[in-house]
């Protein structure tokens, strides 16, 4: 990558339609695995005007209401449109109970570790992992940054602070890199939906903009190390207003926002859906571990910005290949960045459902697990105790040098 830049990321709102549907894949998730944390399930929902469609593959002990979940999303989402809403919107659902399939019903806690060398991927996947020096959590500027503003959008509409807005909504953040670090921020962009037209009753433009600027843009820069300056371009629904928004407006589909799900497209990402999937599926759970790696290389001084590639294929219980890559900011080679991981990173299925405990923590964190990072990101999230985020193996690193 060129060391002077402009680069862009979005993040979306919960009550985007596409992440309204991974909600309600990860909620469903997440009642199977708390009634049977050995449940092996996927779901995919899709949404449009007036109606959602669920289609799920499950074998488990466990009942699920996967209407009634799926309306209860959505009623929490904040959707009460005429033309979207808990109440009235029809649900479809394709439902399959698969036979109890041999050999997923192991126990990671009990096994032995030549017993986890037996347990084998049953999917192909290329993942990727990714960590920067750019801000706390170790993540891009542009994403982290992006997700804020989502967040504080939800928070306004959520508090009454700014009752007219409804659920949909999109930022964007676009950060000029010199010298390969951010430098300043290029530009920001809101997309918010909201109840009524002016001319109907709800704000202007110019009132839109203002109250924005007010409640959600400066708030949000006000801590961090770059904020907007007199060049800064900030666009607020550039497009006019956009009303009500939604499911009524645009349809929405599982699994189809992985860039905001990752790094904002700052670094690769695999095509498979993170959203849906029960933590026996290694494309899920393997770009958790990618990034648990990526992040302890980056803490450890290692490399300034590290991305680690995992390679599986079906019938093999750890990577056929792991690969790093560090931008030429690595303080030792990269090859000697790989053997580490090698050596003290375990990127065995069994392995990493037993070190991030991830069958059992739906049952852990209330309210569900995997539903909370269905928005705003399933990576550098600070306001969760993501075991991936963990940087443990820092001193480890360190001493093995």
């Amino acid at each position: 990558m060129k060391k002077d830049f402009i680069f862009t990321s979005e993040s979306v709102t919960e009550g985007h339609p596409d992440k309204l549907c991974d909600q309600i894949s990860d909620a469903i998730v997440d009642h199977f695995l708390q009634q049977d944390p050995f449940a092996r399930v996927i779901v995919e929902c899709a949404v449009a005007t007036a109606i959602l469609f669920i289609a799920a593959r499950f074998s488990a002990d466990a009942t699920v209401d996967f209407s009634g979940l799926a309306r209860s999303v959505i009623h929490q989402v904040g959707y009460d449109q005429q033309g979207f809403n808990a109440r009235s919107c029809s649900v479809i659902t394709s439902l399959r109970e698969l036979p109890e399939q041999r050999g997923t019903y192991f126990n990671e806690k009990q096994l032995s570790d030549e017993d986890m060398d037996l347990v084998m991927i049953k999917n192909q996947v290329t993942l990727f992992g990714f960590a920067c020096n750019q801000t706390p959590a170790l993540m891009p500027l542009p994403i982290w940054l992006s997700h804020k503003l989502a967040r504080k959008l939800t928070s306004v509409r959520v508090q009454k602070i700014l009752p007219y807005l409804e659920p949909d909504g999109k930022t964007q953040v676009g950060i000029e890199f010199r010298q390969g670090k951010p430098y300043r921020i290029h530009s920001i962009t809101i997309i918010a939906s909201q109840t009524k037209a002016a001319t109907a009753g709800g704000p202007s433009l110019h009132r839109l903009e203002d109250d924005l600027r007010e409640t959600v843009i400066y708030p949000v820069f006000k801590d961090e190390a770059l904020g907007p300056d007199e060049h800064t371009r900030i666009f607020i629904n550039p497009d006019g207003p956009f009303i009500m928004g939604g499911p009524s407006i645009h349809s929405g589909l599982t699994g189809r926002k992985n860039a905001i799900d990752t790094y904002g497209e700052y670094s690769r990402h695999s095509g498979a859906a993170l959203s849906g999937k029960d933590p026996l599926r290694i494309d899920r759970v393997g770009a958790y571990a990618a990034r648990y790696a990526a992040k302890n290389i980056v803490a450890a001084g290692l490399a300034e910005e590290c991305e680690v590639q995992l390679s599986y294929s079906i019938g093999f219980s750890k990577p056929v290949s792991i690969q790093v890559e560090t931008f030429r900011t690595g303080k030792i080679p990269e090859e000697k960045i790989a053997a580490l991981l090698e050596e003290h990173f375990d990127f065995r299925l069994a392995a990493i459902l037993k070190q991030f405990n991830l069958r059992y923590q739906p049952l852990i964190l209330k309210g569900g697990f995997y539903r909370k990072l269905a928005s705003y990101g399933q990576m550098g999230r600070m306001d969760i105790g993501l075991p991936w985020e963990m940087t443990d193996k820092v001193q480890t690193l360190k001493t093995a040098l």
